[in-house]
């Protein structure tokens, strides 16, 4: 197992080496967010499917970089969500609770900033270089971000694997890799969690629920 020591210079050699893979991650991003303000609504199965590419991109760069904790474990994340994703209706995503919106928007914009692991990182270096979609926290803030804005796609599975996921790295990197900002990652994952037992989000969870949320 490595040492909290080797894990943290492992993530800021990835941090700092792929930059070209961050900006590529950012622009995807920006179009994503401007599409969700200009009225764009995914269908869930389309939604809940695409969320497994940056899971993906984050294993396969942990593999890269010899950490196969990291890898084996965002590979089984991202299928058993693209598995759970494929089963989704191909109806467009319910609106969330307002609270899960902010929530949302919140993660969405942390994932996109997240300060840390740069060398000489400043707030405009960190708007189109910060390591989402190479290294876990700052992507599974941007994930579960999307997912709160999408009512967790209306699936109750698919929002428990991927909130357990995050509460576990939140809670590494606050207590043993002391990395305090993710909290933030902590935070909206319970909070994913939370959304995903409200009995609102239970009944659009069935089939049927459109006649019944009407």
């Amino acid at each position: 197992m490595p040492s909290r020591a080797e894990i943290l210079q492992t993530l800021g050699l990835v941090s700092n080496e792929q930059a070209i893979l961050a900006i590529i991650w950012h622009v995807l991003i920006a179009i994503a967010v401007i599409g969700i303000f200009l009225g764009w609504r995914p269908s869930k199965k389309l939604g809940a499917t695409a969320l497994s590419i940056p899971l993906i991109s984050v294993s396969v760069i942990a593999w890269v970089y010899k950490n196969p904790f990291n890898g084996l474990v965002f590979l089984l994340l991202a299928v058993i969500l693209f598995i759970i994703g494929l089963r989704r209706p191909s109806e467009k995503v319910d609106a969330p609770p307002v609270w899960a919106s902010v929530a949302g928007a919140l993660l969405v914009v942390f994932g996109w900033v997240y300060p840390h692991f740069l060398m000489g990182g400043t707030w405009l270096k960190y708007l189109y270089r910060a390591p989402t979609g190479l290294i876990p926290c700052p992507t599974l803030c941007l994930v579960i971000g999307l997912a709160l804005l999408a009512n967790g796609f209306s699936s109750r599975a698919w929002s428990v694997c991927l909130g357990i996921v995050g509460v576990f790295y939140g809670l590494t990197g606050v207590f043993s890799l002391g990395v305090t900002i993710d909290v933030v990652l902590l935070l909206g994952a319970l909070s994913l969690l939370i959304l995903a037992f409200t009995p609102r989000f239970a009944a659009l969870s069935k089939p049927g629920r459109l006649s019944a949320a009407a």
